[in-house]
């Protein structure tokens, strides 16, 4: 079974990747800071779901296949990309729409993904994190190097990626609390306006790196 330091090293490694600024933390931040909190907890969640997802196909060596076909992987990269620029570019005329004409204490009509459901922001984050071809590449490439010969291949998995999933769901707190921390601020129509200009470039930016491949 896996040992105690392979537990800590893979740990580690998806610690230091949970971490890093990207397309899930400015996910969470901007639902959050609209003060959606259930809908915040559905992104988390489907965010994960989408990690336990990539974790199982890649314990049975479905996405192994998947990176071995060019094609295969082309189609899920390019779902991916459109699937991103179009819900970064959704924010950003949503924003622009609302802000024209409108004065600092008008408030901003409701753009399409704005409501707090929690299923509603369940199928956002996993559909996100399923169409990333990255979160499935990065599987293949490390967490087979964490499960050692002889181990059951789908149990071992399971376990790696609830370690993934658990400091995720604890940096998710984090940034919850942060952005709850200062709703007041962060729910002026400036500063909703400010992070959707934001959180919409971010999401348009991941897709076109996905769709060229960086």
């Amino acid at each position: 079974m896996i040992t105690v330091n392979a537990l800590g090293s893979f740990a580690l490694v998806v610690g230091l990747l949970t971490l890093t600024p990207g397309l899930d933390t400015a996910l969470i931040l901007r639902t959050a800071a609209l003060g959606h909190r259930r809908r915040a907890w559905g992104v988390v969640l489907g965010i994960q779901t989408g990690t336990l997802g990539w974790g199982v196909l890649t314990s049975l060596g479905v996405t192994a296949l998947l990176t071995a076909s060019h094609l295969a992987y082309d189609m899920l990269r390019w779902a991916g990309a459109a699937y991103l620029v179009w819900m970064g570019i959704r924010l950003l005329r949503a924003r622009r729409r609302s802000s024209g004409g409108a004065g600092e204490s008008a408030e901003p009509p409701a753009v399409a993904d704005s409501s707090d459901s929690f299923p509603g922001g369940w199928r956002q984050g996993t559909v996100t994190n399923l169409l990333n071809p990255k979160m499935g590449a990065f599987y293949v490439a490390v967490l087979p190097q964490f499960i050692p010969p002889g181990a059951p291949h789908l149990l071992a998995g399971v376990l790696l990626a609830g370690v993934h999933i658990l400091l995720a769901i604890v940096w998710s707190c984090a940034l919850i609390g942060f952005a709850h921390a200062l709703r007041n601020r962060l729910q002026r129509p400036s500063a909703r306006r400010f992070l959707d200009r934001i959180t919409g470039t971010v999401i348009v930016g991941f897709g076109f790196r996905i769709a060229l491949g960086d």
